[in-house]
């Protein structure tokens, strides 16, 4: 009895010491992993004016030589410091990069262009699913790659059909281009949620048997996830900004204001994910309402915090993924399976980005000659210089169609049939190569298309990245005839632009939301002032009908602001 005291109680010091090796090398590696993460900063602060390389590449490559570095001191056992698990990336990694697109965009510039991007995210990924869908479907049954059925294919379809149209972003200037960078952009987003929202109906549905029933119901499904994605991260974003216009937390405490909106800006995404919703969508609008909203309610103090706190929370996530990608590309697993067929490797990853270069420019010039019959004025027309910039922005693939590999072609991290290990290594070498090779040639390509221009009409428009109103020195002659100069200012096109709305869409929403959702929901001007209140005082806002706000003060000097 004693003895088998002794044994048992030897076992559990063995377990227990087993345990805390398993943590301390935890620790270990978590330590290596956030001095990473300070590295690939530091070096991307260092080239930051660096004509081929952006921070991207920097994180990609730092995390090839880290792999490097781990298969040697493992001696080939493993090149990563842990196991890539695809809820990492979607419930922790993704939900702050998503959300931090729709706080921080130009929401002006994005609703005036709704519907291109909408035919360029929506409508643009599904011909590209198609494209790439049929063409691995044609290629790879002749190539005998493995027992992939046809859900294996369209999954194929919709992973790669994900843009990563980060690089992109990084070069161009929202101030500069605004019209380009808001169709990069916006299509970016609506691309992901699409390609997610494609992933999972495909997932969801049996389609050994296709027939017309399937494809009404698969097609009923994935207009279901789309809109009601949407709304639900409308009403969370809603909900945040009646809470806190109703509440006013900054009189007491600015950490719960801004706890508040941190934790609500989840909780959209966690909501979707509870009823099988698409979360990328959901949280994106939940970020757009909120910072229409939500974000003016709330106290100056806590405004500069919450647009510091997403966008850093959203920039080490990016880091974190293309760290991981760049380690886990040499994880020996994956490629001992291919080792003995490294040619026909090699050719399934060649077809996959010769599909994604098709599948791109497939949609992207047509629907571009077919957005372009809609304008009216030439300077909203999009230019052959302009189509190729918006093309190439969606060559490159990232941590989205890496996410969506893992889950359909492996479990846990790991996958023992050749077919999934092909498709596996394949898109690793489609992301590096697409990433590494066209985010190099990013700057240069766009630097010879679109030239810097004369002038920018950055001042005319008001996000959560510039919450003060601001000056422009329109008019600064002190000659005291000047209120009649004005006067004559205001009978001219510019003048007239000042003070005549655009009879659009985006007019009648204003007054629609002037008159219903403001008084409700607050925003800029619209929340009465408390002391204490997280308001300014409303004298100093200017409340008009026109998209423009105007007054002209002691100097005669124009202040403008603007509300979406």
């Amino acid at each position: 009895m004693a003895s088998e005291m002794i044994v048992e109680s030897g076992s559990s010091i063995i377990d227990f010491g087993m345990e805390l090796v398993a943590d301390h090398t935890s620790v270990v590696s978590l330590n290596l992993f956030v001095a990473l993460l300070c590295g690939c900063i530091v070096v991307g602060h260092l080239l930051e004016e660096n004509r081929w390389i952006n921070e991207s590449i920097t994180a990609l490559v730092i995390g090839l030589c880290t792999g490097i570095i781990i298969l040697l001191t493992t001696r080939g056992k493993s090149s990563h410091l842990f196991l890539f698990n695809e809820e990492l990336f979607f419930i922790y990694l993704l939900p702050p990069i998503i959300f931090n697109a729709g706080f921080q965009v130009k929401k002006k510039q994005f609703f005036r262009n709704i519907m291109t991007i909408v035919l360029f995210g929506a409508f643009g990924t599904l011909i590209s699913f198609c494209i790439i869908s049929l063409g691995a479907l044609h290629f790879f049954q002749k190539m005998n790659i493995g027992s992939l059925d046809l859900g294996d294919y369209l999954a194929i379809g919709a992973i790669f059909s994900a843009t990563d149209s980060v690089c992109t972003l990084q070069v161009l200037n929202q101030d500069e281009t605004p019209l380009l960078y808001s169709l990069v952009f916006g299509e970016g987003v609506v691309n992901d949620a699409t390609s997610v929202v494609l992933f999972n109906a495909i997932q969801n549905f049996d389609l050994s048997h296709m027939n017309s029933s399937i494809i009404l119901q698969f097609i009923g499904n994935f207009l279901y996830l789309f809109i009601a994605s949407t709304v639900l991260g409308i009403l969370v974003g809603l909900l945040s900004a009646y809470i806190i216009k109703k509440l006013y937390f900054g009189r007491h405490s600015t950490d719960r204001e801004v706890a508040l909106m941190i934790l609500m800006a989840y909780f959209s995404y966690m909501l979707a994910e509870l009823f099988y919703l698409s979360a990328i969508l959901t949280v994106f609008f939940c970020g757009i309402v909120m910072s229409h909203y939500t974000w003016h309610n709330v106290t100056e103090s806590s405004r500069v915090t919450t647009k510091h706190a997403f966008a850093t929370l959203s920039f080490v996530a990016e880091i974190f993924i293309f760290l991981y990608v760049g380690m886990d590309a040499l994880d020996i697993e994956k490629w001992r399976f291919v080792s003995h067929s490294p040619g026909k490797s090699i050719g399934v990853s060649s077809i996959l980005l010769g599909l994604v270069l098709v599948g791109r420019a497939a949609f992207v010039f047509p629907l571009s000659s077919l957005s372009n019959l809609t304008k009216k004025s030439s300077h909203e027309k999009l230019n052959l210089e302009q189509q190729v910039t918006i093309w190439w922005a969606g060559l490159m693939r990232g941590a989205v169609s890496m996410a969506l590999a893992y889950n359909q072609f492996t479990r846990s991290g790991h996958t023992h049939l050749p077919g999934n290990a092909i498709m596996i290594t394949s898109t690793i070498t489609v992301v590096l190569s697409s990433t590494v090779f066209f985010g190099m040639m990013t700057k240069p390509l766009i630097g010879i298309l679109l030239p810097q221009p004369k002038y920018t009409m950055s001042m005319l428009s008001s996000e959560p990245s510039s919450p003060k109103s601001f000056t422009v020195p329109l008019l600064t002659n002190d000659d005291p005839n000047s209120h009649s100069q004005s006067q004559s200012h205001s009978h001219s096109p510019l003048g007239l632009f000042l003070r005549i709305p655009a009879h659009t869409v985006h007019h009648y929403w204003r007054r629609f939301d002037d008159a219903f959702m403001r008084p409700v929901f607050g925003g800029r001007g619209f929340v009465p002032f408390v002391p204490g209140s997280p308001t300014e005082d409303p004298n100093q806002q200017w409340q008009t009908e026109g998209p423009l706000e105007a007054a002209v003060d002691d100097n005669k000097t124009i202040l403008i602001q603007t509300r979406w």
